[in-house]
C-alpha cells in the first residue's frame, strides 16, 4: 500500500481510519528514515485537511498551518503536532467552533498537540515578543483553508525576520549557548538529549534560521546528513520506548541500535557523536560569521567617513610563513601555495592556536583540497609544528576540531580514525577517546616546565590512549602504535622508544601508588625497572597527572597526587645511582676545520666572523628525506667572536631583530692552536626565518658589530617591533621556570630555563645573566615546539662555580625578569 492509499483510507474513515493507517505506517519494516517521516506528515496533512473542510465548509478568512518540526515535515512517531489556526478576525465565534472541531479529535487519539489561534497581526506581535514563536513560524506550511492568508503571513514573518536579524540573531546565539551549558555537548554524553544538547536538532534548526536571515550561512557539507541521522535515531527511540522522548538512555541504546540495524550501542553512539560534531562545528563557524558581519556593519559607516567614502582595507597581520590573521581568524596568505608546502596545515594550525584565533573555514577547506601528503618520516619542521600546536593550551581544541572536520587529522595520523568519536562507557570519563587525548595534551601543556623534553610529553599525551581502538589491553596495543607513529613523524629510535614506554606504562604510577605497598622495596624496584631512566620518570609523572585531570573530576585528587608523588620520589632515589652522565656536562666536542678557520680569522680581525649555510643533513635521528631529495632543515649559523662580555645577548638580539627563530644553539670557548694568543667564543646556531627570506650574512655581521660596541639599541628595536603589531590574545602559557642543577657539573653552575619561546627570549636571558655579573662558560639552547629548554653553564669572575646561595639568587632574579 502506497502512502497515497494510506492517506485516502485515513480521510475516508475519519479518526479511526487515520489511527489505523498511522499504526500500519509506523510498523512497516520496509520503510524508515526520511521516507517514513514524509509519509507520516503527508498522512497527517490529509487527515487534518479533512477535519478542517468538514468542520468549516463555508468559512472564509481562515487557514490551518503546520509550524515548527511538523512544518518542516519532520514527524517522528511520537512528535507533537505544532498547529496554528490563522484567521482574519471576521467571525470569532465561528473560528472558536472550528478550533474545537480540530483540536478535540487530535486529543481523542492521544496525540500531543501544541496549538494556537491567532490573526496575522497577533502572530506577528507574538513572534516579535517570543523568539521561539518566530522560529516556528519560519517553517510555516499551509495545510487547509485560505492559502492567501497563509502566504501573506509567511511573507511578512520572513521579512520581519530578515529586517530584525541584527537584533534577533545575537539573542538566538545566546539562547543556543545557554541551552548548551544546561544540556551539555551531544558529542560527548553517554545519555544525550538528541534535541536540546549542543550539536543536536535544536542547533540544526537554529542554523536554518540563520540561513533564512540572509545575514550568514552555515557550512552545508554533511549538515543535512547529520540532521537526518539524528532524526533517524529519534524515530527509533520513539518506537523502542513508545514515548515522546529525546533522551537516549543507556538501557534503551541496544534496542535503538537494533531498530536501526546497527551492530551495537557503541556503533549507535559513535554515529550520534559524528552527527553532533558536524552540527557543532557548523554552529561555531556560522556564529563567528554572524559576529563578523554584525561588527562589519557597525564599523563600516565610521570607516567610510574617516576614509572619505573609500572602501576600507581589511588588516592582515602575519602569523607565520603563509599564514596571516584577518578579521579575528587565521587565514592563508595570498602568496601561500598549499600544493607545494605539505607542512602548511600544521604550521597554520600551530600559528592559529598560538595566537588564540580560530582557523578560517575557507583556509581549512583549501588545505584539505590542495595540500600534498607529508613524506615519511616527517620533516623536522612538521614535527615541531605539531608539538607547538599540542602545547598551545585551550585554543588547541578548536583548531584541532577544525582540522578534523575536514579530514586532515586522519590524513596526518591514520591511526586516529579508530579512536575518533569512540565512546567511553565509564562514569569517570567525561569525553570520547579522541577528545580525551586532546584534553590530555591541553593539560600536559601546563606541565611543560616540569620536564626536560616537553615535546615527548605532549606527543605522549596525544597518543597514550590510541590503543583503545584495538582489541585487548589498550596500553599494549598503544605501545606498538606509538612506536610506529613516532618513527613516522620523525623521532629517532631513542625518542620513539621513550614514547612507546610512556604509552605502555601511562597507568603504572597511579595504579601502583593506589594499589601497592610503597614501603615494599620490590614495588619501587619494579617501577624503576619499567621506567628505566630519570628523564622518563619525570615525563611519566607529568603524563599521569595530565591524563587524570583530563579524564574527569573523579579521576584525580590531592590524595592520589600525594601518593603518586611519593612513589616518584622513591623511584627517583633508586634511579639516582645509575643516571647516565648529562651530555651537557661532557667535554667540548672536537673543533672542526671550519670552526678553527673562523676562530683564527676572528682573532686576526678582532671582531665577529660568521658563516651561513643551509643545513640539509639532519641532526642525529632527524631523518628529513623527501621524494625530491634532502630537505633543508633551516640554516646553520656559525659565529666566532673574541671572548668579551655580552656576546650571547648581542647575538641573540640581532637574530631576533632580523626575525630569525632559534631552534638550537651552542656556545662554548675554543681552545686555540699553540702560539695563537687570545680567547674565542664559538656560537653554533640552527635558525629559520619566521616568514619571508633570510637576511644576508654581511648585514647580520654589520648589526652584530654594532650590537657588541653598543651603537645598536637592540632592546629599543625589539620594543618598537612589538609595539608595531597589535597584541593578540594568544595562549596563556605556563610561567617560566628557572632552576639550578647542582649535580650537573663539577666545573660550573648549571642554570636551566624552561619557558615559552618568544622573539627576544634568548636576548633577555643573556642580558639578565650579564647583569648578574656571571661568566658564560657554555650554553645549550633547544626549542621544542613552542617551548624553550635552555641550560647555561656559568661561573664567577674567577672561573669557579657559584656558591649555592648565590646561584639560587641568580636563578630567582632571572625568573623574575622573565615573568615581568
Amino acid at each position: 500500500m502506497t502512502s497515497t492509499d494510506v492517506r485516502d483510507e485515513a480521510e475516508d474513515s475519519g479518526p479511526s481510519g487515520y489511527a489505523a493507517a498511522r499504526l500500519r505506517l509506523l510498523t512497516e519494516g520496509a520503510r524508515s528514515g526520511p521516507p517514513r517521516r514524509a509519509a507520516l506528515a503527508e498522512l497527517t496533512d490529509g487527515w487534518l485537511a479533512g477535519l478542517f473542510t468538514a468542520a468549516a465548509p463555508g468559512l472564509r478568512g481562515a487557514s490551518l498551518i503546520a509550524v515548527g518540526g511538523y512544518g518542516r515535515g519532520e514527524l517522528s512517531p511520537r512528535s507533537d503536532l505544532d498547529l496554528v489556526l490563522l484567521h482574519d478576525g471576521g467571525d470569532p465565534e465561528a473560528v472558536a467552533a472550528l478550533a474545537d472541531r480540530l483540536w478535540y479529535p487530535v486529543w481523542d487519539l492521544g496525540l500531543a498537540l501544541d496549538h494556537s489561534v491567532r490573526t496575522p497581526a497577533e502572530a506577528r506581535r507574538t513572534a516579535a515578543e517570543d523568539l521561539k514563536v518566530q522560529l516556528g513560524l519560519l517553517d510555516a506550511r499551509h495545510l487547509a483553508g485560505d492559502l492567501g492568508l497563509t502566504a501573506a503571513l509567511r511573507t511578512t514573518v520572513l521579512a520581519d525576520w530578515r529586517n530584525q536579524a541584527p537584533r534577533r540573531l545575537p539573542e538566538l546565539q545566546e539562547l543556543c549557548a545557554e541551552r548548551g551549558e544546561r544540556q551539555g555537548e551531544l558529542q560527548y554524553l553517554l545519555e544525550p538529549d538528541l534535541k536540546e544538547a549542543r550539536g543536536g536538532l535544536r542547533d540544526a534548526t537554529a542554523l536554518r534560521a540563520v540561513a533564512a536571515s540572509w545575514l550568514a550561512d552555515a557550512p552545508r557539507e554533511g549538515l543535512d546528513d547529520a540532521r537526518r541521522r539524528l532524526l533517524d535515531v529519534r524515530d527509533a527511540l520513539h518506537l523502542a520506548t513508545g514515548r515522546a522522548t529525546d533522551r537516549l538512555a543507556l538501557q534503551e541504546q541496544d534496542q535503538v541500535a537494533a531498530e536501526l540495524g546497527l551492530l551495537d550501542a557503541d556503533t549507535l553512539l559513535r554515529q550520534v557523536y559524528e552527527a553532533a560534531r558536524v552540527i557543532s562545528y557548523a554552529s561555531d563557524v556560522t556564529w563567528r560569521e554572524v559576529g563578523r558581519v554584525l561588527r562589519s556593519r557597525s564599523v563600516r559607516p565610521r570607516l567610510r567617513a574617516m576614509l572619505g567614502g573609500g572602501k576600507p582595507v581589511t588588516e592582515r597581520s602575519p602569523l607565520a610563513e603563509g599564514v596571516v590573521e584577518q578579521d579575528g581568524e587565521a587565514v592563508l596568505a595570498r602568496a601561500a601555495r598549499p600544493e607545494r608546502d605539505p607542512v602548511l596545515p600544521l604550521r597554520a594550525a600551530a600559528a592559529a592556536a598560538q595566537a588564540g584565533v580560530p582557523l578560517s573555514l575557507h583556509a581549512v577547506r583549501r588545505l584539505a583540497a590542495t595540500v600534498r601528503p607529508l613524506p615519511t618520516p616527517w620533516p623536522a619542521e612538521a614535527r615541531e609544528q605539531l608539538v607547538t600546536l599540542l602545547g598551545s593550551g585551550r585554543p588547541t581544541v578548536d583548531v584541532w576540531e577544525a582540522l578534523e572536520a575536514e579530514g586532515l587529522i586522519s590524513r596526518l595520523l591514520p591511526d586516529w580514525e579508530r579512536v575518533r568519536c569512540r565512546p567511553q562507557r565509564n562514569a569517570v570519563h567525561v569525553w570520547t577517546v579522541d577528545r580525551h587525548l586532546i584534553e590530555t595534551a591541553v593539560r600536559a601543556s601546563e606541565f611543560t616546565r616540569r620536564v626536560s623534553r616537553p615535546d615527548l610529553l605532549l606527543v605522549a599525551a596525544l597518543l597514550h590512549d590510541i590503543g583503545k581502538g584495538w582489541p585487548g589491553d589498550h596500553s599494549v596495543a598503544g605501545e606498538i602504535i606509538a612506536q610506529d607513529v613516532a618513527a613516522r613523524i620523525g623521532f629517532d629510535r631513542a625518542d620513539a622508544a621513550v614514547l612507546a614506554a610512556l604509552v605502555r606504562h601511562h597507568l603504572l604510577l597511579v595504579e601502583t601508588a593506589t594499589r601497592r605497598d610503597l614501603d615494599d622495596p620490590a614495588t619501587v624496584a619494579l617501577v624503576a625497572r619499567a621506567v628505566g631512566t630519570q628523564s622518563t620518570l619525570e615525563l611519566l609523572h607529568a603524563l599521569t597527572e595530565a591524563d587524570a585531570l583530563a579524564t574527569g573530576p573523579a579521576a584525580w585528587s590531592s590524595w592520589r597526587g600525594s601518593l603518586v608523588a611519593d612513589l616518584v620520589r622513591r623511584v627517583s632515589a633508586v634511579l639516582a645511582g645509575d643516571l647516565p652522565e648529562d651530555p651537557r656536562a661532557t667535554a667540548a666536542a672536537a673543533v672542526t676545520a671550519e670552526q678553527e678557520r673562523l676562530a683564527l680569522e676572528s682573532v686576526a680581525t678582532g671582531g665577529p666572523v660568521l658563516a651561513l649555510r643551509a643545513q640539509t643533513e639532519p641532526p642525529a635521528g632527524e631523518a628529513a628525506e623527501t621524494p625530491e631529495g634532502p630537505e633543508p632543515l633551516g640554516v646553520e649559523l656559525l659565529i666566532a667572536v673574541p671572548d668579551q662580555p655580552g656576546v650571547l645577548p648581542a647575538v641573540a638580539g640581532v637574530l631576533a631583530v632580523h626575525r630569525l627563530t632559534v631552534r638550537t644553539a651552542e656556545l662554548r670557548a675554543l681552545e686555540l692552536p699553540d702560539g695563537v694568543e687570545g680567547s674565542v667564543l664559538l656560537l653554533d646556531w640552527r635558525v629559520a626565518a619566521e616568514y619571508g627570506s633570510l637576511p644576508q650574512a654581511a648585514r647580520l655581521r654589520a648589526d652584530l658589530v654594532r650590537a657588541l660596541d653598543g651603537s645598536l639599541d637592540v632592546a629599543g628595536r625589539l620594543a618598537e617591533r612589538d609595539a608595531a603589531y597589535p597584541r593578540r590574545r594568544g595562549v596563556v602559557a605556563p610561567p617560566p621556570r628557572v632552576t639550578v642543577d647542582p649535580a650537573a657539573s663539577r666545573h660550573a653552575t648549571v642554570i636551566e630555563v624552561r619557558a615559552q619561546d618568544a622573539p627576544g627570549l634568548l636576548f633577555r636571558i643573556g642580558r639578565a645573566l650579564e647583569d648578574a655579573g656571571v661568566r658564560m662558560r657554555s650554553a645549550h639552547v633547544s626549542t621544542l615546539g613552542a617551548n624553550a629548554v635552555d641550560a647555561f653553564y656559568v661561573t664567577g669572575p674567577e672561573g669557579d662555580p657559584l656558591p649555592g646561595e648565590e646561584a639560587v639568587a641568580v636563578a630567582r632574579k632571572l625568573e623574575e625578569t622573565l615573568r615581568g
